[in-house]
């Protein structure tokens, strides 16, 4: 099995923390223990024993995460080293070579590159902008045959901030049914809208359904490396060993506190930061774009720290996150780490300050290649 390098993954590995100001992350600004814990909770982790765990998530943390789920039982959900690793435990247990998997662009690539790497035969399908970034069911209908083994979709996506009408849903799982295929949804960015109203997960709209998601995004806990499958019995019964492969089991610290982050109380105090951060950053990022005469078109994100902006410019898009790079120390991600050249993912997360001095270097670069 040969993987190919995943070129976004190794840019920001690369530049991420040596250039002055990055705006790749797609999540907010990250938390410390201090704000989301109380000081007893900070004294109380002194007292977790630095051992192995249950390998599929203490019941503890299970019973969290089933609370995002009604009616899940405990013995459907597999909690991952965060949602790469459940994408990628998904991808490795399931996927033979040959299969046929429809696969959604623009998205992140992580999954991409496992589907070639385990010998899938992939179909993309396009959210489309003029749509709104969302799928042309027609385009879709078409690409679905007898032998699609696999939908891959995130939701709300990366790197375009779009979430699914209920219509594009509805349309997706009904091709999926007609097929027999199963859905595979990444829901990561659940609970980072700006308007405050949940993204429907698409659990429970069919029975042959799988759901990814974590702490990364939503919940700026990136750091915690917790993520997990939700699926039928059958199919996280034979996934988790797979798990037994890889991490063995989430971190102690992680998992206690993951699950305190998941209570019902303070999640909703967590996902309320994150929406204050972006209802307040993401106007500062669109006044900035519009005061650049005419360079970028964007559909504005719905949900997610990110805005994929289209720029007019000649420039691959790579080429000008390098000049940005050497010449002012910014990241961005390039549209071609997501298959659509000609676009900038910009992300709007950080704290004020700095997301205005970014864009202040960005804009000199611009200044200079105009």
């Amino acid at each position: 099995m040969n993987i190919e390098t995943f070129k976004m993954e190794r840019m920001q590995s690369t530049w991420e923390n040596a250039v002055d100001y990055n705006l790749s992350e797609s999540g907010v600004h990250p938390l410390a223990l201090k704000d989301f814990l109380t000081p007893e909770e900070i004294e109380e982790l002194a007292r977790v024993e630095i051992g192995y765990t249950q390998t599929n998530g203490t019941p503890g943390l299970r019973a969290e995460i089933a609370r995002l789920y009604p009616g899940i039982g405990e013995d459907q959900i597999l909690a991952t080293a965060g949602s790469s690793e459940a994408n990628f435990l998904l991808m490795w247990s399931r996927i033979e070579p040959g299969d046929e998997v429809l696969f959604e662009l623009p998205n992140y690539m992580q999954m991409w590159g496992l589907l070639r790497g385990f010998g899938a035969s992939i179909k993309p399908f396009r959210l489309r902008r003029n749509l709104g970034w969302q799928p042309d069911l027609d385009e879709l209908r078409r690409l679905v045959t007898s032998k699609t083994k696999l939908i891959v979709l995130t939701n709300p996506n990366n790197p375009t901030g779009s979430v699914l009408s209920r219509e594009a849903m509805d349309g997706i799982v009904k091709l999926a049914s007609s097929a027999g295929a199963w859905l595979l949804a990444d829901e990561v960015y659940q609970g980072a809208e700006l308007s405050g109203v949940r993204t429907p997960s698409f659990w429970g709209t069919y029975d042959k359904v799988l759901v990814t998601n974590g702490l990364s995004k939503a919940y700026g806990l990136p750091g915690l490396r917790i993520g997990w499958v939700i699926g039928p019995g059958e199919v996280i019964r034979k996934t988790w060993p797979y798990h037994d492969y890889t991490t063995i089991s989430p971190s102690a610290l992680s998992d206690h506190l993951a699950a305190l982050a998941l209570s019902p109380s303070r999640r909703e105090r967590i996902l309320k930061r994150t929406r204050a951060i972006l209802t307040a950053n993401f106007p500062l990022l669109e006044a900035w774009m519009k005061k650049q005469d005419g360079l970028f078109d964007y559909v504005p994100p719905q949900a997610g720290a990110i805005c994929f902006a289209r720029y007019d410019l000649k420039a691959g898009s790579t080429d000008l996150v390098e000049r940005l790079i050497r010449e002012k120390s910014v990241l961005l991600v390039p549209g071609d780490h997501f298959e659509t050249d000609g676009h900038l993912r910009f992300g709007y997360g950080p704290q004020r300050g700095y997301l205005l001095e970014a864009l202040g270097r960005v804009e000199e670069l611009l200044k200079k290649i105009r």
